[in-house]
């Protein structure tokens, strides 16, 4: 048997239901997300704490050690790349908490391959082992180092060379060696603690944005709004509407004398009985009527959005603050993508429609027709 409310309806049970269902799998999702990234975290924390090297681990390579130089990583298969042109590269960035997008496997262009080997990370330089011969970028010499956004390429640019060189790597493995260069480059210049504090920072930011398991419903919380085609968004549509016919019916009226006329052409035009019967109805009508007439109520216009969907946030397309901290019922006024709480970015519109939190990422509604708007407070 149906629940029902005092009044006998069960609609009320019927929103309660899929509001609280909606609700859990919206924090189930946004929870999954912030574990995944938390365990992440504290491995790079961990990794970051530990991280050294032996020189064991340089056992069997054809390459000889120096004194104190030990063996951090080892990987099989990577190519050694050269830049055509002469490029210079933006000085070496200790930022080791920022998580690479998708990398295309297709190398960017202006960049060719010189050579295959054994590339080797040291606590004291880069080493490629190819066929060609060996490549080696000492920490002490680099000036320059980027890290190409789409593709598993790291470009780097020494001292003792004119062009830039560097690795393309498979994209699996893009970012663990990024991150591991990292802590290696930063430890030979001694700003390891810079990496740890800013790890842990990022933890603690992280820690502050877990997602709140959400409150449970109530039938008296249910919203007449519910039983309506189209729910908050039609009521929002009926009320502008309801706003604006006022002002355009007042706008639009006739003027005393517009309304003398047509009262003078419909009496030429009826029979004297029936003319003064109308006079006599607008006689009493006029006596009746009151004397004062009351103030013009001026409606109060909604917030230009500048093209954006309809939300009590006032989340728009004008000038102002990227959103990256919605509201949590974002999702009942605007289209969200699935998935939408895992996105680490701003609030933007896909090409679609709907909405994404992924802004300034370059996946960013990759499956919904790509970014056409950010929207701003």
């Amino acid at each position: 048997m149906a629940m029902t409310d005092s009044t006998g309806s069960t609609w009320r049970y019927r929103w309660v239901r899929r509001q609280n269902e909606r609700r859990q799998r919206a924090f189930a999702e946004a929870d999954r997300a912030w574990r995944q990234r938390d365990e992440e975290l504290r491995r790079l924390r961990t990794l970051a704490g530990e991280f050294g090297g032996s020189a064991d681990a340089g056992a069997g390579l054809p390459i000889e050690l120096e004194p104190g130089e030990t063996v951090c990583w080892v990987l099989p298969a990577a190519h050694l790349v050269e830049v055509r042109h002469t490029a210079v590269l933006p000085a070496p960035d200790l930022t080791v908490t920022s998580r690479p997008g998708p990398l295309r496997k297709r190398r960017p262009d202006g960049v060719r391959v010189a050579d295959t080997g054994i590339a080797m990370i040291t606590n004291r330089r880069l080493v490629l082992l190819g066929g060609r011969g060996r490549r080696d970028w000492a920490y002490g010499k680099i000036t320059g180092l980027a890290h190409d956004a789409s593709a598993p390429v790291t470009l780097i640019q020494v001292l003792d060379r004119r062009c830039a060189s560097g690795l393309l790597l498979p994209a699996a493995a893009a970012a663990d060696f990024r991150f591991k260069l990292s802590v290696a480059f930063a430890d030979a210049v001694e700003q390891r603690d810079a990496v740890l504090a800013q790890l842990d920072e990022a933890l603690a930011e992280h820690a502050q944005r877990q997602p709140l398991r959400p409150a449970v419903v109530t039938p008296a919380q249910a919203r007449l709004a519910a039983v309506v085609p189209g729910g908050r968004r039609t009521v929002a549509v009926a009320a502008g509407v309801a706003l604006l016919v006022p002002a355009t019916l007042i706008a639009s009226a006739p003027s005393e004398s517009s309304e003398a006329e047509v009262a003078a052409g419909v009496a030429t035009d009826v029979p004297a009985s029936a003319a003064a019967a109308v006079a006599a109805t607008a006689t009493s009508a006029a006596t009746e009527a009151p004397t004062t007439v009351p103030p013009e109520s001026t409606p109060s216009a909604p917030p230009d959005l500048c093209g954006a969907p309809a939300n009590p946030m006032a989340y728009g397309f004008c000038a102002g603050t990227p959103i990256r901290e919605p509201v949590t019922d974002v999702c009942e006024w605007l289209d969200c993508v699935p998935g939408f709480w895992a996105g680490r970015g701003h609030l933007v519109q896909c090409g679609n429609g709907s909405v994404s939190l992924a802004g300034g990422s370059p996946r960013a509604c990759g499956q919904h027709g790509g970014v056409r708007h950010t929207f701003r407070s």
